[in-house]
């Protein structure tokens, strides 16, 4: 995986030198600098990390679908980078993985992305580096923010919107994993505070507030209430969902984002956060205060539940036929007491990973079956896909570009070859994806 990586440094190195060539470019819409960050999440925890034009997470990007965007991304720290576009359909050099040609940019360096944003909705950026065992690196930093691709017309009924991200933090330096060869943490943030320690979101009686929200977290999955309300889920990874309903709390694993409209009818000062208490306490949450309202912030336990994908699904009449199905089967390798393991998709790790070629315009139905003891929420680029089957139970017109494939299930997604190039295929975990769970779709 390493010397695949360093095969783009030569063309990150041609792109900085046509940097200092002194040729002037038009301006950039947007301009991102990597640079080390010292982030205070609370009085006296600092995080010694990186990320975007000093904050966490870096700016909020609003751009109109269809519009052509130049973004400059400039690397202040000391190794190669580069920044993925999640959940867009965009070519694969500009798509921000290097596992489909897109450069590096080398430290020191500067590379123009230029691309044409699309689809509508709630996507979001963040590197797409190696971290390996150093629980610093990549996802495990502040390397991520929101973007949002607003559609011709909003849809949806509420009064103003709010952006939230979720993560997980080391302080300490390395970070560690337990006896189940996962990441440990230790404090989560909703942007870039502790529950506690921000500015709370202020809110009025009777406003309807639309949250998105952002699992930016390189392992954990969350799950997230607002204690007195409940929530409807409108749209899932930026998609309008065929079914919203009214659920108690959300589930969210890595890189799974939502919308959920909350009618603010129970005046208080509330907090928003993850339902298990562990992680609430180490600082996975954020306060709600009503206007007019003072006082600590209250917690209330949601009922339990489980998540179902399919509730948001519409029925089975909609439901179309695939030219292919490509069957791909999870597995682990142990190797050590104190590694991690190393992840298979079809018998083999990444990079010796199988290219499938695919053919423009075709309906692929991908058959995964999940035969680890880890759930794997599975990202396919550059396209959206459409939730099939949860082990076994049919759906159709959810649509998706993260999914949940449970600990020995199984799912089914389909999705039209409609974005010619090198497409990658992962787990977004961020071990499991270093350590060999990835794979490429090829077609022209």
């Amino acid at each position: 995986m390493h010397v695949d990586r360093r095969k783009f440094l030569g063309m990150a190195a041609a792109a900085a030198a046509a940097a200092r060539s002194g040729w002037a470019q038009p301006a950039a819409d947007v301009r991102l600098e990597i640079a080390p960050l010292k982030l205070e999440i609370a009085p006296g925890k600092v995080i010694h990390t990186v990320a975007y034009n000093g904050s966490v997470p870096g700016p909020l990007i609003r751009w109109p679908e269809g519009k052509p965007i130049a973004i400059d991304v400039v690397n202040k720290t000391d190794a190669p980078e580069l920044v993925h576009w999640h959940g867009q359909w965009i070519p694969s050099l500009q798509d921000g993985a290097m596992e489909e040609g897109s450069p590096m940019i080398a430290p020191g360096g500067q590379l123009r992305y230029e691309f044409t944003p699309q689809p509508a909705g709630f996507r979001w950026y963040h590197t797409h580096g190696y971290a390996g065992h150093d629980l610093k690196k990549s996802l495990y930093s502040g390397q991520f923010g929101c973007f949002y691709v607003e559609p011709k017309q909003e849809p949806g009924d509420f009064d103003r919107e709010v952006f939230l991200t979720l993560h997980d933090w080391n302080a300490s330096m390395g970070g560690g994993a337990d006896a189940s060869m996962d990441a440990v943490y230790e404090y989560g943030t909703i942007g870039d505070r502790m529950l506690g320690h921000g500015e709370p979101v202020r809110v009025k009686q009777g406003e309807r507030v639309l949250f998105r929200v952002l699992n930016a977290s390189a392992t954990l999955t969350h799950w997230l209430a607002l204690a007195g309300h409940e929530m409807t889920v409108v749209a899932m990874d930026g998609n309008a969902v065929p079914a919203p309903r009214k659920v108690a709390a959300v589930r969210l694993a890595p890189a799974e984002r939502v919308d959920v409209v909350v009618a603010m009818d129970h005046p208080g000062v509330w907090v928003l956060g993850e339902t298990r208490e562990d992680y609430r306490k180490a600082g996975t949450g954020i306060v709600v205060e009503y206007a007019g309202q003072t006082g600590e912030a209250r917690w209330q336990d949601p009922p339990e539940a489980t998540w179902d994908y399919g509730i948001f699904a519409s029925g089975l009449s909609q439901q179309n036929h695939a030219d292919t199905v490509v069957p791909l089967v999870f597995k682990s390798k142990f190797r050590g007491h104190g590694e991690f393991d190393y992840w298979m998709i079809n018998g083999k790790s990444f990079p010796k990973t199988d290219v499938i070629p695919l053919v423009a315009g075709k309906r692929y139905r991908l058959a995964m079956k999940n035969m680890s003891t880890d759930d794997h929420p599975i990202h396919l680029h550059r396209h959206s896909f459409e939730v099939t089957s949860i082990d076994g139970k049919a759906m159709s017109g959810l649509h998706k570009d993260v999914l949940v494939v449970k600990a020995n299930g199984t799912a089914e997604v389909d999705f039209v070859a409609s974005n010619p190039g090198d497409t990658l295929f992962h787990c977004h975990q961020q071990t499991h994806m270093d350590f060999g769970f990835m794979m490429l779709f090829r077609y022209r």
